[in-house]
């Protein structure tokens, strides 16, 4: 296990979270749903993505210039296409059940990936060789590893603007440490950015209608690595804000298991109170008297007509009931036997789903991709409605 895995790990346990290592071995990706429930994902460093994951257009890099990217960082561009598979299948699990994802360096480029974003495979080569050398950012420094830092600029209104909002200055900048010959690209259309670099690479951003820890909502990507982010020799951060980014994911994921639980919990018994309880019992017993006196004939005449009234009401509320379901299907009958209007509506329907099919086939993967994540949230809403209506009704038939 690497110091920054540990840094990791200990940021996240110390928030209170308890972290799950998914190896990475062969098969793996298949076997995925053995580690549900998932209440959130962090990804981090890692190596090159597979380049035909993302680009969706021809490279402008020679041949020359690839295997000079290849030579120089050779321990990053060994692309390793099973942690590829794992990560993107995790990253798209989380998109579709909105599971709280933080993404760090490699991470946040597999949730831009996974998301039809796109990368540059070497920042040097495609982004920065048309600065002049004082204008260029250093992403990478092997002599100074753990000691480089660049500038980046902070978008307002942003989570990472309230993280670091008291070590700003009036030009909105902090310095981060840099081990990247890789970033975004092209930014997928779901994301906003938090933070750029001088050459204009995007070092941050979230999705903002997937952020609110506090409800279990969580979706976001750093450059950076805050968790290395600290002085020399010393454990002590260059910003108070290096751990929020931690701090404010295990909120999140332990918002998003306790909503989870939930929606998953099935009460074992209804729990009436005592006016409800006194309710029940008298219609029990007023049923339970009248099937006596239906046993015992003239021996049960003494009975009063009070007490088999409660049951003669019950029952008459919910035959009331059953009339009124019966009509309601009467209608549904009448209307499914009125052919030519149940046609018409049917051809109806048959052009709407091919208009759909049409707009949707000119839409990208991205957009469906939203598309299909909004529905599902609905569907997951339906769901939560439906079983407390259903929680609803027992309650009633149980008076």
């Amino acid at each position: 296990m690497t110091e920054s895995c540990e840094y990791h790990l200990d940021l996240i346990v110390g928030y209170g979270a308890v972290p799950v290592i998914v190896p990475r071995v062969a098969g793996v990706h298949t076997l995925l749903h053995s580690f549900e429930p998932i209440h959130g994902v962090l990804l981090c460093e890692g190596e090159d993505i597979d380049p035909s994951l993302y680009e969706d257009e021809e490279t402008n890099l020679s041949k020359e210039e690839l295997e000079e990217i290849r030579q120089l960082h050779a321990s990053d561009t060994a692309i390793d296409k099973e942690k590829d598979t794992i990560e993107l299948a995790l990253a798209k699990h989380c998109l579709e059940r909105n599971i709280p994802y933080l993404g760090i360096c490699r991470g946040s480029q597999v949730l831009n990936v996974a998301c039809g974003g796109t990368l540059y495979q070497d920042i040097g080569k495609e982004l920065s060789k048309n600065f002049p050398p004082e204008k260029k950012v250093v992403h990478m420094d092997y002599d100074n590893y753990d000691g480089h830092r660049h500038v980046v600029n902070i978008v307002e209104e942003t989570p990472l603007h309230q993280w670091f909002e008291e070590s700003l200055q009036d030009n909105m900048e902090i310095r981060v440490n840099s081990y990247h010959h890789q970033g975004v690209k092209r930014l997928a259309q779901r994301f906003k950015p938090m933070a750029y670099a001088p050459d204009g690479l995007v070092e941050g951003f979230y999705d903002p209608d997937a952020y609110n820890p506090e409800e279990g909502k969580f979706i976001m990507g750093l450059q950076f690595h805050p968790e290395r982010m600290r002085k020399a020799n010393s454990d002590e951060f260059d910003y108070p804000g290096c751990t929020a980014a931690y701090k404010e994911f295990v909120k999140a994921v332990v918002a998003y298991q306790k909503k989870l639980n939930i929606i998953k919990r099935v009460p074992t018994s209804l729990k009436l109170d005592k006016e409800l309880e006194q309710k029940r019992n008298v219609i029990v017993r007023s049923f339970s008297l009248a099937r006596n006196l239906y046993e015992g004939g003239d021996n049960n005449r003494q009975l009063k007509e009070s007490d088999l009234k409660p049951g003669a009401e019950f029952l008459e509320s919910n035959i009331a009931l059953s009339v009124q379901q019966e009509n309601r299907l009467k209608q549904m009958g009448a209307t499914v036997r009125n052919a030519s209007s149940y046609m018409e509506r049917l051809k109806m329907n048959e052009e709407r789903e091919k208009l759909a099919r049409a707009v949707m086939g000119k839409m990208t993967i991205e957009q469906l991709s939203d598309l299909n994540l909004f529905y599902h949230m609905m569907g997951q809403i339906s769901s939560d409605m439906l079983e407390k209506k259903q929680l609803q009704n027992v309650s009633t038939i149980m008076l």
